[in-house]
């Protein structure tokens, strides 16, 4: 986000991979020697995008145990937009060859990363190759991310600088952290103009980019004066460390000279080019992602369909609804494809599913939030393939008509949303899919809605089916401009991904990932913003 003048972007973050350690135990296995007990050793297999299994690694081996405690970790990289299938296999090693083939097999236990991320700690019994139980053998697989977490806040000003044009400057700063390759750029401010006793924005730098979580690892800090030709004048420089940085308080400041070493050097009785002051730092933990899921928050999810009449007639080919024979269309695909990912993290997997812009029965009314099984006191499907059927058999039973309504299902999430606000309680998330072919005719209603719903735990994805003109999607999911109501109220945060499905079409896992990307940002965007820690020790303040 820029916060300076032109050419002075306010943060310069590095890209960071979320890497997930799984560590491994089994119970119980079957003893497969004689004379001794079984020598375990567990590999991990992946697969994704429908390919073979791939062997990811291996544990060590471990002799004459059948309650093994490994020690060697599995660490790979997590995609939430991803269903990451893992297979874990513990073999009875009774050679010294790399082949697992003449060793015993002892049991498997097939299943997603996200269903071990949701849990945090996944117990399941090992299974032979033919299903049945491998005796009364279990599995156990522990999560965490590897990850600095924290982050480092603190208020900067400086007093007496000098001057670079006429009686003033334009100050900034720029803070470096201390690498194996030299200094790296980890922030800088805005630009304060005309002012030699700047008071600069409250900073926030992850602790990982600022000193990679050692307290006493240098941090220099350069002051410069702007210009707009990019050749910025360097005012002065101090090196300190967050542990002293951390001594600050708002009554006592800690000071440190800018030091400018060129003058110093030409200047007799140079002192310094100005004082810099640093008060209230503090560090602290701000929770990511996986913790909020690992901490037991839930994705609540929601299905939308549009069944207005520019999809055409189900009973014909040429219909966006029409079930092929081998049971595909693109909102069955859809479905599919982001449902896979989240089922994962709903304990229940029990969705609501509701339709949007057709004439119901009895009395044939337009209704934008009916639910496609009929039943409004309980509109919940069983897992996805409950969403899929009940869509079936709710085609042949509505008769599509309009217009394209998003407000009224927003409006619908957002009051479950809301009351989980109201509870004071990070254990709740919810997500609106709302699958469409069409262009949105109540965009004032949809507006105000979405920025409402952005002071909500809650996201909107949004997948455009057909050759549509979908630009007012595109215009609610704009990265480059604040969202604004039409009475003017601006967006908290960015809540809606739109995807065309028609770049996808082939891939229901590409379509899957560029659907849910945003939403882990989302989801520890929302609950950091309000101060909501996981699980149940959270509590809600007003940002």
């Amino acid at each position: 986000m820029a916060t300076g003048g032109p050419h002075v972007p306010g943060m310069v973050g590095a890209h960071c991979v979320t890497k997930v350690q799984l560590t491994i135990s089994c119970e119980n296995l079957l003893d497969m020697d004689v004379f001794s007990k079984s020598d375990p050793l567990c590999v991990l297999y992946m697969s994704t995008s429908g390919s073979d299994w791939l062997e990811f690694g291996r544990t060590e081996m471990i002799l004459n145990c059948l309650n093994p405690k490994f020690a060697k970790k599995f660490v790979m990289d997590y995609y939430f937009e991803m269903v990451q299938k893992l297979k874990f296999c513990v073999h009875d090693i009774d050679n010294d060859t790399y082949d697992l083939d003449d060793d015993d097999f002892l049991g498997q236990l097939e299943c997603t990363l996200g269903q071990i991320v949701s849990c945090g700690r996944l117990v399941r019994p090992l299974l032979l190759k033919n299903g049945r139980h491998a005796g009364n053998g279990t599995i156990t697989i522990f999560a965490e991310e590897l990850t600095e977490n924290r982050v480092a806040n603190f208020e900067i000003f400086a007093r007496k600088l000098d001057k670079k044009y006429l009686w003033w400057s334009d100050p900034f700063l720029e803070v470096y952290r201390q690498t194996e390759y030299g200094w790296q750029l980890a922030h800088r401010t805005e630009v304060v103009k005309n002012n030699l006793n700047p008071i600069w924005r409250p900073i926030r730098i992850p602790l990982q980019g600022l000193c990679g979580g050692d307290m006493e690892k240098p941090i220099k800090v350069e002051c410069y004066d702007y210009h707009v030709s990019g050749s910025h004048d360097l005012i002065g420089t101090f090196v300190t460390t967050l542990s002293q940085m951390q001594t600050a308080t708002y009554t006592a400041p800690a000071e440190f000279e800018c030091i400018n070493r060129k003058k110093m050097q030409r200047k007799k009785g140079y002192k310094n080019s100005g004082v810099i002051f640093i008060r209230h730092c503090q560090v602290v933990k701000e929770y990511t992602f996986l913790d909020y899921i690992i901490g037991g928050c839930q994705l609540n999810f929601t299905v939308a369909i549009d069944f207005t009449g520019s999809n055409g007639d189900p009973r014909y080919p040429q219909s966006l609804h029409y079930i092929n024979p081998d049971g595909y269309n693109e909102y069955l695909a859809a479905i599919w494809a982001v449902g896979a990912v989240i089922q994962d993290y709903d304990s229940n997997k029990l969705f609501p599913a509701f339709g949007f812009g057709a004439q119901v029965p009895p009395n044939w009314q337009v209704s934008h939030e009916f639910p496609i099984n009929f039943n409004p006191a309980n509109p919940f499907c069983a897992g996805i393939e409950g969403v899929v059927n009940a869509y079936q058999k709710c085609l042949p039973e509505v008769k599509l008509y309009g217009p394209t309504n998003f407000a009224p299902m927003i409006n619908h999430v957002a009051c479950f949303a809301r009351q989980a606000v109201q509870q004071n309680t990070a254990s709740q998330y919810f997500i609106l899919l709302i699958i469409t072919d069409g262009v949105i005719t109540d965009m004032d209603q949809t507006r105000t809605a979405i920025v409402a719903a952005s002071r909500l735990p809650m996201s909107i994805i949004i997948v455009g089916v057909g050759k549509a003109d979908f630009s007012a999607m595109e215009f609610l999911d704009s990265d480059d401009k604040i969202l604004r109501s039409p009475r003017g109220d601006v967006a908290l945060r960015d809540i809606v991904q739109f995807v065309p499905f028609r770049k996808f079409e082939a891939n229901s896992v590409a379509l899957a990932q560029s659907v849910l990307a945003e939403l882990p940002d989302q989801v520890a965007s929302f609950f950091n913003l309000y101060k909501l820690k996981p699980p149940s020790e959270s509590t809600f303040s007003s940002p």
